[in-house]
């Protein structure tokens, strides 16, 4: 009989049940705590009831844990100079969407190097996540492939759908079941619509495939996310951050009958992918919010601590520590100053 099936397969390994490893690497009591208080405040923001600015600020991925750990530790400074007016969230992206061919993230490689060791990469994602909560410092993530959430959406405070996952509908109906507050991107080519119509998928109750957290394949049943909000990230049409943009996000939310809740992506189309622009984005999105415009809750930046980014692959001893491999970032100086700033016209 001829083979009809895993004709281009290589290897077939079967991943921890997300329970065994929940269990192998439990979250605290206080943990728990932390991650429900910090979603209710940005719940809070989102429904306009919190007053504060959202900004959801940190490294384009994390590929050093220890880098990221230090990173965490000057954010957690940073929020205890600006918690009364700006509520700060460190990114924590452990995937990355990818156009075409490149490092996919800390999750499928975390040794960098192709051996694609997942296990591991769910390992250390979890417990980076417990130590930047710890430090007492929110946490954010783009949630990509449908099967991570079972193994460290508990302690993700705030996540994104990205622009190359806002049209699919398995991210809506996965978004859908999603325990926290989160983001839809509008796509690459810099249409809206597709992300409000995102916001309304994921607000209604779904049946999909998944698995339990016994590792098994299952049908899982939602009643729907009802803290979603809109990321303006721009495209290829060009930026989308300014006034007459966020008007008409703005309408096109209402006639949907969506609350108008907008963050600005400071990065990605909005900069050009040109880190340095990333500052203007920002202060344009204050200014907007001081002149009286309610619906922009916030803003993401891509920082590390080193500006820029370097090339990858390439060997893990010869990288530049604190620097981007993935897209380029704005340094840790730039982000205190711009964050220090808004504070004091907010």
């Amino acid at each position: 009989m001829r083979q009809v099936s895993d004709l281009n397969i290589v290897s077939n390994i079967p991943l921890p049940a997300p329970a065994l490893m929940l269990y192998e690497i439990p979250r605290s009591e206080a943990e728990a705590e932390f991650v429900a208080d910090a979603r209710e405040q940005i719940q809070e923001i989102i429904d306009r009831r919190d007053g504060r600015f959202l900004v959801v600020v940190g490294p384009c991925s994390i590929h050093d844990v220890e880098a990221g750990r230090r990173y965490a530790e000057r954010l957690r400074e940073l929020i205890d100079r600006v918690s009364q007016r700006i509520f700060i969230v460190m990114r924590c992206y452990f995937e990355k969407p990818r156009t075409s061919v490149g490092w996919k993230g800390l999750i499928m490689d975390p040794l960098l190097d192709g051996s694609n060791d997942i296990p591991q990469g769910l390992r250390m994602a979890r417990r980076f996540l417990q130590e930047v909560i710890d430090l007492g410092v929110p946490t954010a993530t783009e949630l990509l492939d449908p099967i991570t959430p079972q193994y460290i959406a508990d302690l993700i405070c705030w996540s994104a759908i990205g622009a190359r996952t806002t049209e699919s509908q398995t991210h809506r109906q996965m978004a859908s079941g999603l325990s926290m507050p989160l983001g839809f991107k509008n796509p690459t080519h810099g249409t809206v619509a597709p992300a409000v119509h995102a916001i309304r998928a994921a607000r209604q109750p779904q049946t999909f495939l998944g698995i339990s957290g016994d590792g098994v394949a299952s049908a899982v049943s939602t009643s729907g996310n009802p803290h979603c909000h809109i990321v303006l990230r721009g495209g290829h049409s060009g930026p989308n951050y300014s006034a007459p943009h966020v008007a008409e996000t703005e309408r096109m939310l209402a006639e949907a009958g969506l609350q108008p809740a907008i963050m600005i992506d400071c990065s990605h189309g909005n900069s050009g992918k040109d880190p340095a622009r990333q500052p203007e984005v920002f202060r344009n999105a204050i200014g907007q919010r001081v002149s009286g415009t309610r619906s922009i809750i916030g803003a993401m930046l891509e920082s590390n601590l080193v500006a820029g980014s370097q090339p990858f692959p390439a060997p893990a001893a010869k990288l530049t520590y604190g620097q981007s491999i993935t897209d380029p970032c704005i340094d840790w100086q730039t982000t205190e100053q711009i964050i220090l700033e808004a504070y004091q016209q907010l």
